[in-house]
């Protein structure tokens, strides 16, 4: 079955359990670009994130053997919610592997949705690896965060919700971590509109997945620390989503930490929403490009909605000006 396909059946698999989160028209951002700007509120799905999506088919898709050897994955925050919260649905009491350095508030939401947690690491790549190594040693199933046809087809369906929600749409702006949500979105909207235009957004201070692609290869590269936690860190080595990032996406742009920031303050000032920063990363790349998607609908996927109180506060705090 190839990914198109996945995704069609993806959608047949998890919509009972998903919701179809809106597609709303942003005035502030429809006034800058001069174009009409819609904002994909995947903040607003189960777990607070689109990450649910992907977690769910592949948990729904495992036979009733595999769900009784376990299941291991490994998260900056998100995934792990997911799949505690598929795993409870399934029967299944999930392990997630965390970095050290994880968001406090992402940790709460994993522990309160029941998974068992175990920290390793500085680095959401690094955690990967050894959720990889115990998975392999232990006989558990791991779920890929991206890694992983049926969680890129999960993510993909929200392609078959931007069609069917605003027909006219042209473009599409997406924050690219491992690749598995632009990879699944940009597999729908290619297929049915090879014209559709994709851009990717990667914070400047973590964009493993855009230099692999522009030297072609998956790279091995430190990550600083930035706003944008949940796209953060490194990229699995032979990822399946690499293809896709590098023949699907048509643009990538890299947003500097002041720009997530005041995207994070455009989108509370003008549109009353709280997000994380792997949801403004991509409005500041809209921001920073408006001739890119000049004559097109644009939709701007709000990737999630999980911040702590303490984060978005920081980042949103008035700027001084000096005197």
């Amino acid at each position: 079955m190839n990914l198109v396909d996945r995704i069609g059946a993806a959608e047949q698999r998890i919509r009972a359990h998903v919701r179809e989160t809106p597609l709303v028209l942003c005035p502030s951002l429809s006034e800058e670009t001069g174009g009409r700007v819609f904002l994909k509120l995947e903040n607003l799905q189960l777990t607070g994130s689109f990450k649910v999506r992907g977690a769910l088919n592949k948990m729904l898709s495992l036979s009733a053997e595999d769900r009784a050897r376990g299941v291991v994955t490994a998260s900056s925050g998100n995934h792990g919610a997911a799949v505690a919260y598929a795993g409870g649905l399934a029967g299944v009491v999930p392990t997630v592997y965390l970095p050290e350095n994880a968001a406090p508030s992402k940790v709460a939401k994993i522990r309160q949705l029941g998974a068992r947690i175990e920290f390793f690491g500085n680095d959401s790549g690094l955690a990967e690896v050894e959720a990889r190594r115990v998975s392999e040693r232990t006989g558990q199933v791991y779920l890929s965060p991206y890694n992983d046809w049926d969680v890129v087809a999960g993510q993909g369906t929200i392609g078959i919700e931007l069609l069917r929600q605003c027909p006219t749409l042209g473009a599409v702006v997406v924050s690219v971590g491992g690749g598995g949500l632009i990879g699944g979105i940009a597999t729908w909207l290619k297929a049915h509109r090879p014209e559709f235009l994709v851009i990717g957004s990667s914070p400047k201070n973590s964009c493993v997945m855009v230099e692999s692609v522009d030297h072609g290869e998956i790279l091995d590269i430190p990550s600083l620390p930035t706003l944008s936690d949940g796209t953060a860190g490194g990229v699995e080595s032979g990822a399946i989503t690499f293809e896709l990032c590098r023949d699907l996406v048509d643009q990538y742009d890299l947003p500097e930490e002041s720009d997530i920031e005041s995207a994070l303050r455009l989108l509370f000032d003008e549109e009353r929403l709280v997000v994380e920063g792997a949801a403004a990363v991509a409005v500041a790349t809209l921001r920073r490009h408006p001739e890119r998607v000049t004559g097109r609908d644009v939709a701007v996927v709000l990737c999630g909605g999980n911040i702590g109180v303490d984060v978005w506060c920081r980042a949103v705090r008035p700027v001084e000006s000096g005197g």
